[in-house]
């Protein structure tokens, strides 16, 4: 049996735990059982480093809730037996940083997969060092940072196959929702005050902010680009401005209050700026400049959950408001009309925001909740607290689905399938799948 490549599973944002390793032990200070907002913080003056020093705060593992079933079933059913097991990495990153910065350290860990890989005896056996490839999964974020990392690799990349599950391509509102309230799916649903200060100064959260077409509905000469700072509400900049009086240098009060607006107004708007000079990358993006094809790629999304789909806009004194409404949270999945039927999501990535350019929406795969097997009754309820997006890679069908793509196997048994995208006619998923119809409700 032929030997399956290494696979790294990356995850998405808030999904690594991160620790401060400057107190001796180390301290953990996010974790899913806790969450230190004020030390995850990045400084204003440098978002390299945090805003409580000395510090030195770095990712450490992944949320086992949401990881640590996927991974363990990829490597036992990849593996033609026990004494020759498919290495299955997974890529520990912070979270926090600008993505072009996790793409390079992705760039060093396929480096040092290959290299490990090739110890292997039944691998060196195999003669995987003559062409060493490594598969890649992305999950939410996760496929962002994929997705750039092979932009910028230009062909070189030692990847043959990549697999995306739910991954934001075009945004999602959350990221809008957690960076004005501090209340939103992207995360958690800790004190607003403290998530909303932490999110602000996250380079990472405006790389997902929606960008597809009628993302937002605004007043006419309003700004509808959420990259564009003159879109949003003056608030943002104010509350920057405040964390640096508290946190910025010099500490002594001097700083005049204008120019802390002018800082905070130039900090603002370099994240919004370097986070749509990435959107703009992963969007001109192109397969063959990658040495890749279609076939290469299974993208997945989640669907049949109530998301938020759409952010209206009015002008109060002046200025920008996001109109928050409950109303433009909606699951339109079994509308008969194919157009509302996009009206859906993952209950964090909407439908539309989930869709990459660089495929066409015929090669896409839709699943919904309802995929989960009559067995997995704990996922169900954990999706329901949690949401669907953030356990989507535990759903049992998905692991056999990743693993018929990554060896090629047939699936005699019929226990894989998918939905189509409403209102494509012709579907061509990159591997043979049993198609499934969304069922209409009057």
């Amino acid at each position: 049996m032929t030997l399956a490549d290494p696979v790294i599973v990356v995850p998405g944002i808030t999904a690594s735990y991160l620790r401060d390793e400057y107190p001796i032990p180390a301290e953990y200070v996010w974790k899913v059982v806790r969450k230190s907002y004020q030390r995850v913080t990045l400084h204003p003056d440098n978002l390299d480093y945090e805003a409580i020093e000395p510090a030195r705060v770095r990712a450490d593992q992944l949320f086992e809730v949401a990881y640590e079933e996927f991974i363990e079933e990829l490597r036992y059913n990849l593996s033609p037996s026990l004494d020759r097991p498919v290495p299955v990495f997974p890529f520990i990153y912070d979270w926090r940083k600008p993505l072009e910065k996790i793409e390079d350290s992705l760039a060093a860990f396929v480096e040092e997969v290959v290299g490990r890989t090739k110890l292997l005896g039944h691998y060196h056996t195999a003669g995987y060092a003559k062409n060493p490839r490594v598969n890649l999964v992305g999950h939410s974020m996760g496929g962002l940072i994929i997705t750039g990392y092979l932009a910028a690799a230009g062909g070189k990349a030692p990847i043959n196959k990549v697999v995306t599950l739910a991954t934001p391509y075009q945004g999602s509102y959350e990221a809008v929702i957690q960076v004005t309230t501090g209340t939103g799916n992207l995360g958690t649903k800790a004190p607003s005050s403290r998530e909303r200060d932490a999110a602000r100064v996250t380079p990472a959260l405006y790389h997902l902010l929606p960008s597809f077409g009628g993302a937002v509905s605004a007043p006419p000469g309003t700004p509808k680009s959420l990259f564009n700072p003159k879109a949003w509400q003056p608030t943002i900049v104010d509350s920057i401005a405040e964390f640096i009086r508290l946190s910025g240098l010099p500490l002594d009060g001097r700083r005049k209050k204008s120019e802390r607006q002018k800082e905070a107004a130039a900090l603002f708007g370099k994240m919004l700026s370097a986070a749509k000079k990435h959107r703009t990358r992963i969007d001109n993006f192109q397969l063959p400049n990658a040495g890749m094809q279609p076939r290469d790629w299974l993208a997945v999304i989640g669907t049949a959950a109530t998301t938020r789909v759409r952010l209206n806009v009015e002008i109060r004194h002046g200025a920008p408001h996001f109109l928050l409404s409950s109303k433009d949270r909606q699951d339109q999945w079994s509308n008969a009309n194919p157009v509302k039927a996009r009206q859906t999501g993952d209950g964090t990535v909407p439908l539309e925001g989930a869709i990459p350019k660089f495929l066409d929406q015929s090669e896409l795969v839709c699943v919904t909740p309802d995929d989960y097997g009559y067995w997995e009754i704990e996922d169900k309820v954990l999706t329901k607290v949690s949401g669907f997006h953030g356990l989507l890679p535990n759903m049992n069908m998905l692991h056999r689905l990743i693993v018929r793509f990554f060896t090629g196997a047939s699936d005699r048994r019929g226990n894989t399938w998918g939905y189509p995208v409403p209102g494509v006619e012709k579907w061509s998923p990159p591997l043979k799948l049993k198609p499934k119809k969304r069922e209409i409700k009057e």
